[in-house]
């Protein structure tokens, strides 16, 4: 009996301290945060956050005709600032815990982005795998304003286009927060992130009737992968620049390749398949870097005569995919050597290779960085030619 009794007072004693909902948060409290947008206005950050109408986007319910998010703004001295002050036109206090995207304006980004990122860094309550994009040629806040069709949450739109367009097109990347400020810190790697354009008219897509018509009047578009210096943005690559960085960073997972046919017309190969391996070596003192790329791939569209019964024409056109991807590959490390940013690692590459060496060049990797040859080697294998064999383009009569 005094047995039973001791374990009873314990189990009680238990529960008084381990009350598992003490800092719970109710759901009508909160505005819940899907995209935030970070812009200079003179000395202050102008602080934009698109917020879920959960009345709007719910499936159970039909929807009134407004607006399936809301938007608000203000500036401060600190993100954190503005933050607070939107209290004052906010119905409910804004919770972050659900954020999907962070855009932040090239202005901004110009002048350098690691105090923007300092407070959701350190936040508990804000998770980190979120995406990370820079507005190009617009500010933050009108990329948040634009509705977009298909998805009701603007957020949810760029956050699945990202993954989508980063899996089957390339010149696209991803990046968490966590491995934006890995690569901020380290310096034998800088900061590349993708670029959001607003397609079409900023204020004409504010409009509900934005999303009323087939063919959308104003869309969001990633275009482009800005290139950092430290925090601060230094330049662009262009779309095949952006796909030879995607290749080299082993993050191409498919894209499509236009080549030249060899008696002419175009002919597209889609590549399914492709692994990179970066190897980094010291020889007589001076960096180097190797790159092999092994790249399977099937035959798309062929707008040409060709004959594919024939295995010299697959071997010809493996060796001019392999062309196509070298002279990629060879054009994205100028352009990093021209804006002076290792957007590849290859200081890692050096880091891993000889420890030692690493630690006399770290201080002054830029200089190394721009004296840094480059070898490629690639493999292409041609894996299908899809469902027919030649092109019935070989059968029409002239």
């Amino acid at each position: 009996m005094m047995r039973n009794m001791l374990l009873i007072i314990c189990i009680c004693a238990v529960m008084v301290f381990t009350t598992g909902c003490w800092n719970r948060r109710e759901l009508n409290d909160l505005a819940i945060v899907a995209a935030i947008g970070i812009d200079k206005q003179g000395e202050k950050y102008l602080v934009s956050v698109q917020v879920v109408d959960p009345a709007e986007v719910s499936a159970n319910k039909g929807t009134s005709g407004s607006s399936p998010v809301t938007t608000y703004h203000e500036t401060g001295d600190t993100i954190f600032e503005a933050i607070r002050k939107m209290t004052t036109v906010t119905p409910r206090k804004l919770y972050f815990a659900h954020l999907r995207m962070f855009i932040i304006s090239e202005e901004l980004a110009k002048e350098g982005i690691a105090e923007a990122l300092d407070l959701f860094s350190r936040d508990p309550e804000a998770r980190t795998d979120f995406y990370l994009v820079i507005a190009k040629d617009a500010r933050a806040i009108e990329v948040l304003d634009i509705l977009t069709p298909m998805e009701k949450i603007p957020a949810s739109k760029m956050f699945s286009s990202l993954e989508v367009s980063e899996k089957a097109w390339a010149p696209t990347v991803s990046v968490h927060m966590d491995q934006l400020i890995t690569d901020i810190v380290n310096k034998g790697k800088e900061v590349a992130l993708t670029g959001i354009q607003i397609d079409g008219s900023s204020k004409a897509g504010t409009s509900r009737k934005n999303l009323e018509k087939p063919d959308t009047p104003v869309n969001l578009k990633y275009q482009g992968v800005a290139v950092f210096k430290g925090d601060k943005l230094v330049g662009w690559l262009n779309e095949n620049e952006s796909k030879g960085y995607s290749n080299i960073t082993d993050k191409l997972k498919s894209t499509i390749v236009e080549i030249k046919c060899p008696n002419g017309g175009l002919l597209g190969v889609e590549v399914i398949r492709s692994k990179t391996n970066v190897k980094g070596k010291v020889k007589g003192g001076k960096p180097e870097i190797e790159v092999f790329m092994r790249t399977e791939a099937n035959v798309g569209e062929v707008e040409c005569k060709i004959d594919f019964s024939k295995v010299e024409t697959i071997k010809e056109l493996e060796k001019i995919v392999e062309g196509v991807i070298i002279k990629n590959t060879e054009r994205t490390f100028l352009k990093a050597k021209k804006l002076n940013s290792d957007i590849f690692g290859f200081g890692e590459a050096i880091h891993r290779a000889d420890p030692k060496y690493w630690a006399k060049v770290e201080e002054n990797w830029d200089e190394h960085f721009l004296d840094l040859p480059m070898k490629v080697t690639v493999d292409v294998r041609i894996r299908r030619i899809g469902t027919v064999g030649n092109s019935f383009l070989n059968e029409m009569k002239e």
